[in-house]
C-alpha cells in the first residue's frame, strides 16, 4: 500500500519536470524531498503504533486535539482522495487511448473510468483480503516494467548526463523539492485500514519507512536513467516512454505505457481501499450518518461506504470538475501531515510508554522538523489553491455544525 500510494502515475512525467528545473543535478532533489517525506512518515509511524482503529490521520487528530480537528482532517482527507481518484481514473483512460483510439472519445473514456472503478470497488466490497490481493498484484505489475526500465537503462545511460556533485541554485532546488515532496505523498494510505491489518501497531512503522525508502530509490533511479539516455529530457511530455524507446525500441515504449496503465489502476485500487475506511471511521464516531459505518454481515467490509465512495469518485471523474478541485489534494495532505506531526508529542503525554510500540528518538525534534517541512510546502501554495483549500475547510466546519441536527 505504501509503494502503491507513492509510485503512481506521476513517476511517468516527473523526470522531465524535475530536469527542467535542475538539469543534471536533479537526483539531489529526490534525496532532499525523500528526507523531508521520511520526517513526516516517522510521525505517522509513532502515531500508528498506538492505535488499531480505522482512520489513520483522522484518529490521530481526533485523539490529540478533539472532535472538530479530527473531523476536519477526516473530511479533507476524504475530499483529497475523491479528487485524486477522479484525476487518476482520467489518466488511466488516457493511457488506454494509446492502444485503442476509442478510449479517447467521450463514450470510451466514460466506459474505461466506470469499468475500472467498478471492478476495483467490487473487490473491496467482497472482502478486504480481495482488495489487498488486487493492490499487491497491481503493485507488482507496475514495478516490473519500471524494474526492466531501470536495469536496462543503467547499462545504456551516459554517466555525464547526471551528477550528485553539482550544487544547484537554491530557488530551483526548493521548487523541485516541493514538487517531489507532493509526489512522494501517499505513504499515509497504509495507516487508514488498521482495524483490518494483522498486528498493525507493530507492522505499520516498518511498512511506512521501508516502503517510502524503496519508493524514493525507484524515483531517483528512474531520474538517473532518463538523464543518462534522453538528452532533451526537460522538453519531453512522455519521458519514460521516450527514453525506453531509445534503448529498448518500440517494445520499450509499449511496456512503459502498460506500466502506466497498471500504475494508475494500482494507485486507485489503494484509494478505493482507503477512502471508504475514512467514511466508515467518521460514521463510527457519529460524525457522519451511521449508514456509512455499517459492516456487511458476511464480507465484514464497510460495504455501503465502498459503494458510495466509488460512485462519488466516478461521478467526479466524468464531470471533469476534479481538475478545478485538484488543490484540495495538496491542501489536505499538508493539513493532515501537520496535525499528525503535532499530535505525536500530545499523544506521548497521554498514552503510557508501555502502550506505544514505537517511539521516535530526540523527543519533539523529529515531529517539529516534519511540521517545518510541511509549513515550508504550505508557503509555496498559490492564492487560488489557498482559496479552494479554505473553501473545503469551511465546508467541513459547516457540515460539523449541522451534524447534531442531522442526527436528531
Amino acid at each position: 500500500m505504501v509503494v502503491n500510494g507513492v509510485v503512481g502515475a506521476g513517476i511517468f512525467v516527473m523526470p522531465a519536470t524535475v530536469a527542467s528545473l535542475l538539469g543534471p543535478a536533479s537526483p539531489l532533489a529526490y534525496l532532499i524531498a525523500g528526507a523531508a517525506a521520511v520526517l513526516i512518515a516517522l510521525s505517522f509511524a509513532e502515531a500508528g503504533s498506538i492505535f488499531e482503529r480505522a482512520g489513520g490521520p483522522y484518529i490521530y487528530a481526533r485523539e490529540a486535539f478533539g472532535r472538530f480537528a479530527g473531523f476536519e482532517v477526516g473530511w479533507m482527507f476524504l475530499l483529497g482522495r475523491l479528487t485524486g481518484a477522479a484525476a487518476i481514473a482520467n489518466a488511466f483512460a488516457a493511457y488506454l487511448g494509446y492502444f485503442h483510439p476509442e478510449f479517447a472519445t467521450a463514450r470510451g473514456r466514460a466506459a474505461a473510468i466506470t469499468g475500472s472503478m467498478g471492478v476495483i470497488a467490487a473487490f473491496n466490497y467482497f472482502g478486504v483480503r480481495y482488495g489487498a490481493w488486487i493492490v499487491n498484484l497491481l503493485t507488482i505489475g507496475k514495478l516490473l516494467p519500471l524494474a526492466v526500465f531501470i536495469a536496462a537503462g543503467l547499462f545504456a545511460a551516459d554517466p555525464d548526463g547526471f551528477s550528485f556533485a553539482a550544487i544547484p541554485e537554491f530557488t530551483p532546488l526548493r521548487n523541485a523539492s516541493l514538487i517531489l515532496l507532493f509526489a512522494l505523498g501517499g505513504f499515509e494510505f497504509a495507516s487508514v485500514p488498521s482495524e483490518e491489518v494483522i498486528d498493525s501497531r507493530r507492522h505499520l512503522p516498518v511498512a511506512l519507512i521501508s516502503g517510502l525508502a524503496a519508493s524514493v530509490m525507484i524515483y531517483m533511479l528512474v531520474q538517473i536513467v532518463c538523464l543518462g539516455t534522453l538528452p532533451g529530457l526537460a522538453a519531453e511530455a512522455t519521458p519514460i516512454a521516450t527514453a525506453a524507446r531509445r534503448f529498448l525500441g518500440p517494445i520499450g515504449a509499449t511496456l512503459m505505457t502498460i506500466g502506466a496503465i497498471l500504475s494508475t489502476t494500482g494507485t486507485n485500487s489503494t484509494v478505493l481501499l482507503v477512502g471508504p475506511r475514512i467514511l466508515y471511521a467518521l460514521a463510527e464516531h457519529g460524525q457522519l450518518p451511521r449508514i456509512f459505518g455499517r459492516v456487511h454481515p458476511r464480507y465484514r467490509t464497510p460495504h455501503i461506504a465502498v459503494v458510495v465512495f466509488a460512485a462519488a469518485a466516478v461521478a467526479l471523474a466524468l464531470s471533469g470538475a476534479f481538475a478545478e478541485l485538484a488543490a484540495l489534494n495538496a491542501i489536505a495532505r499538508l493539513l493532515y501531515s501537520i496535525t499528525t506531526c503535532a499530535a505525536v508529542p500530545v499523544l506521548r503525554r497521554r498514552i503510557p510508554a508501555g502502550e506505544r510500540l514505537f517511539t521516535l528518538p530526540g523527543g519533539w525534534l523529529i515531529p517539529a522538523l516534519g511540521i517545518a517541512a510541511s509549513l515550508f510546502l504550505l508557503s509555496g501554495v498559490t492564492r487560488s489553491q489557498a482559496l479552494i483549500g479554505g473553501a473545503g475547510v469551511l465546508a467541513g466546519a459547516l457540515l460539523y455544525a449541522l451534524a447534531p441536527a442531522v442526527r436528531r
